[in-house]
C-alpha cells in the first residue's frame, strides 16, 4: 500500500469512494463535476500553480496489486479564505439576581468563524475491505509527514472536522431539533450543499444571537461534541496527536471540531530526515512494520511503511521493492515517523 496525489486517472475510483461515505461525510459529496473540480484543484496545488494560502492537497492511498483505491485524505491550506468556514462556539452566559440570591450559569452556542486561516485535515476515509494492517494509520499519519515535509506552506494551527450523530436512516437528531427550524430542507440537502461549497446560506439564515442549550431537547443536546460511530477510531487517533476539543461543533449535526498548534502535532515533532541506501537484494522485513517513510518532493509525494528505521549515521536501508514503491534511489532524503 502506498499513499500519493490524486491523479486526473482517478476520477473513478474517487466516485466509488464518494458513494461510500454515506451521509455527513460533507467534504466528498457523490457530485461527478464537483470531484472533477477537486482533482483539478489539487493537481494545480501539489505543481504549485496557486497560493499556498489556497491549496487543497487531496491524496489516495492506492493497493499496487489490484490498483484500487483503498482510501483517501485531504489538507486544506487554510480554511475560510474562500468561503465562509462556520462553527457553533459553545460557551456560557452567566446570569445572577443579587436580590433573590441566585446565579446560573446558561450554556450556548453561538455562530463564528473563527477558524477562518488555520489549516483543515479532512476526507479521511477508507474502504471496510482495508480497515486492516493498520492501513488507518498511514491514512491518518501520512498527512502530518507532509505537512513537517512543507511546513512554511502552512499556517499556526490545524483542525479536523468530526462527523457527528447520524442514524442509520441518515437523520441527525441535532439538525431535527435545531437546524430544521431555520433551513426548510433535509439533513442530506443541507449537508450535500455545504459539501459543495454553497455555504452562503448558513450566514444568511442561521441566527444571529446565542442559543440557550437548554431550551433544546434532550437529544439534541446529548449531540453535542459527539462523533459518529464510524468515526471514533479517527478521533482517537487525532487526540494522540495532541488534537483536542475547545468546544467548537458543527451547525448540523454537532459533531465536535479539534484542533492543535502545528508545531505541537506529535507526528510532526517525532518525525525526521534521512539519506536513502538501496540495497542490492531484499532485506529482513519485520512482520508488523512500524515505521513510515514519505518523500520529500511535493508533485510526486509518496508514502508506506518501511520495515526499519535509520541507522547511527542517519542512513536508512531499503529494499528494491520499497525503493520502488516509493519511486527512490540511493541519496535521496526520506521523512521518517516510527508508529
Amino acid at each position: 500500500m502506498r499513499l500519493r496525489p490524486i491523479s486526473h486517472h482517478d476520477i473513478d475510483e474517487l466516485k466509488s469512494l464518494a458513494q461510500e461515505t454515506g451521509v455527513g461525510f460533507t467534504s466528498l459529496p457523490n457530485d461527478h463535476d464537483f470531484l472533477v473540480a477537486k482533482i483539478d484543484k489539487a493537481v494545480a496545488a501539489f505543481e504549485g500553480r496557486v497560493p499556498a494560502c489556497e491549496r487543497l492537497y487531496f491524496f489516495v492511498l492506492e493497493d499496487e496489486q489490484s490498483g484500487e483505491l483503498a482510501g483517501c485524505c485531504a489538507i486544506e491550506a487554510e480554511v475560510g479564505r474562500e468561503t465562509p468556514f462556520y462553527h457553533y462556539r459553545v460557551g456560557k452566559l452567566a446570569h445572577s439576581s443579587v436580590q433573590l440570591d441566585l446565579h446560573r450559569t446558561i450554556d450556548t452556542l453561538f455562530l463564528s468563524s473563527d477558524h477562518t486561516g488555520d489549516a483543515e485535515v479532512a476526507s479521511l476515509f477508507l474502504r471496510p475491505a482495508y480497515r486492516r494492517d493498520r492501513n488507518g494509520t498511514l491514512l491518518s499519519k501520512a498527512r502530518w509527514l507532509f505537512m513537517a515535509e512543507f511546513r512554511d506552506g502552512f499556517p499556526d494551527k490545524v483542525l479536523a472536522e468530526m462527523r457527528g450523530v447520524i442514524d442509520a436512516d441518515g437523520i441527525s437528531p441535532f439538525w431535527q431539533c435545531l437546524g430544521s427550524h431555520f433551513f426548510p430542507m433535509e439533513f442530506k440537502q443541507a449537508d450535500q450543499l455545504t459539501g459543495l461549497g454553497q455555504k452562503s446560506f448558513i450566514g444568511e439564515l442561521m441566527p444571529k444571537y446565542p442559543i440557550y442549550t437548554p431550551f433544546l431537547p434532550e437529544a439534541a443536546r446529548a449531540c453535542i461534541g459527539q462523533v459518529h460511530e464510524q468515526t471514533r477510531p479517527a478521533l482517537e487517533m487525532l487526540k494522540k496527536e495532541g488534537l483536542r476539543w475547545e468546544g467548537y461543533i458543527d451547525i448540523f449535526d454537532g459533531g465536535p471540531t479539534v484542533e492543535a498548534y502545528i508545531d505541537d502535532v506529535g507526528a510532526i515533532r517525532h518525525s525526521q530526515r534521512a539519506l536513502v541506501e538501496v540495497s542490492g537484494g531484499e532485506l529482513d522485513h519485520a512482520e508488523r512494520p512500524s515505521w513510515l517513510a514519505a518523500t520529500t518532493g511535493m508533485a510526486d509525494f509518496r508514502c508506506s511503511f518501511i520495515g526499519r528505521g535509520p541507522d547511527a549515521d542517519g542512513v536508512v536501508h531499503l529494499s528494491e521493492t520499497e525503493a520502488q514503491r516509493l519511486n527512490v534511489t540511493g541519496g535521496d532524503a526520506l521523512r521518517l515517523l516510527q508508529t
